[in-house]
């Protein structure tokens, strides 16, 4: 599993004309499964983006979590994440999970941090998105279980 974070100052995702996901300050997370994924590695991924410190403490320095700074934390599938792009130049999307079980794996990882955290939005699977962010700093990070 993999997820691209970014710390914002407002997201949002909207589908078809409607916003369906929407946050004020917090993390953009990107999430992209593979076949190997499962609720364990779900669960481990959530607690990671909940608790990675990657807001500013009083003196400035990177060392408080979404949690702390109370932020939103917005959730949008991303399977191109799991593209393999070392050789060519087209990706290769063998490396993500099917859709079905995918679907079934990212409602789960949504419902899991839903209980971790009350502050949850999402997109909508395998949906065309739009999806809006003000990116702070910028800070993007790459974050990986197994």
């Amino acid at each position: 599993m993999k997820a691209l974070i970014q710390r914002v100052s407002a997201a949002s995702v909207t589908v078809e004309g409607q916003v369906v996901g929407e946050i004020e300050q917090g993390i953009l997370a990107y999430i992209g499964l593979g076949p190997e994924d499962s609720l364990d590695t779900a669960k481990k991924m959530i607690d990671k983006i909940l608790t990675y410190r990657i807001f500013d403490n009083e003196a400035g320095k990177l060392d408080k979590n979404v949690q702390q700074v109370e932020g939103g934390l917005l959730v949008v599938s991303q399977f191109t994440l799991m593209a393999k792009t070392d050789k060519g130049r087209r990706p290769d999307f063998g490396g993500a999970m099917a859709p079905a079980a995918a679907s079934a794996l990212f409602e789960q990882l949504v419902d899991y941090a839903k209980q971790q955290y009350p502050k949850v939005e999402t997109g909508k699977f395998a949906a065309e998105m739009l999806v809006k962010a003000d990116n702070d700093g910028p800070l993007n990070f790459i974050l990986e279980t197994n």
